[in-house]
């Protein structure tokens, strides 16, 4: 399982990046705004150069098809790790595979994103989309069961040998990691704070502090004994 960290923070990426625990990156024009990007352009690249080769997604910004390509392509011209984030269905319900399948066609890879059901899925896999991104808090808000999606959808792709990889996003908790982790997701994208409360645990803090202290102690006592040594000697 691959490991992406939903960021346009360029400190928390280098910092997950240089621990060797994150695959790739995944924006979204929210995360840009919340995390103080505001030119996408150079945004991207800044976030692309730092983790090549490993994959960016970014998002188109337009509710109209034509437009999503025009700027799809754009957008995939800046640096070569950058992967386009398309929606199943854009804001009036218009189906954006065409989109997607175009893309593909082009050589441009594609993150087919708000996935919430497997039929959507199935549908992104069919249009050829590099990733497939199924939004398990989302699901959730709505009372279906994120985790049986994810499940259903990797059994799918399997079966069937489509290359798509699952990318589950819209985290909400730990809880939510391990429970994709468990279905089969592909990939987790993961914002920082999550991250750092994977790694931290109460009692492997206190652990080590007792670890810490005893060593010290020991050395103490060590240090005691040889000077009783030097000085008998």
């Amino acid at each position: 399982m691959k490991i992406f960290i939903d960021s346009a923070n360029t400190v928390e990426i280098e910092k997950w990046l240089n621990m060797g625990v994150v695959d790739g990156v995944t924006t979204n024009p929210s995360i840009m705004l919340k995390d103080g990007v505001f030119d996408i352009e150079a945004g991207a690249k800044e976030i692309a150069n730092l983790i090549n080769p490993l994959p960016l997604s970014v998002e188109v910004t337009s509710n109209d098809l034509d437009e999503m390509l025009t700027q799809a392509r754009l957008f995939a011209s800046w640096e070569p790790n950058i992967v386009i984030k398309i929606p199943q269905i854009n804001q009036d319900g218009v189906p954006c595979y065409g989109v997607i399948n175009q893309l593909e066609k082009e050589g441009i890879k594609v993150n087919a994103t708000v996935a919430l059901s497997l039929s959507q899925a199935i549908l992104a896999a069919k249009a050829g989309a590099t990733y497939i991104s199924i939004f398990t808090g989302r699901v959730s808000d709505e009372g279906g069961d994120a985790n049986q999606v994810i499940s259903d959808t990797a059994a799918w792709l399997e079966y069937w040998d489509y290359p798509s990889e699952i990318i589950v996003g819209s985290i909400r908790s730990v809880g939510e990691i391990l429970g994709a982790a468990k279905a089969g997701a592909h990939v987790i994208t993961i914002p920082p704070q999550f991250l750092n409360k994977m790694a931290d645990h109460k009692y492997t803090r206190e652990t080590v502090k007792q670890f810490i202290a005893d060593a010290r102690k020991a050395l103490e006592l060590m240090g005691t004994a040889r000077g009783k040594l030097t000085n008998n000697g």
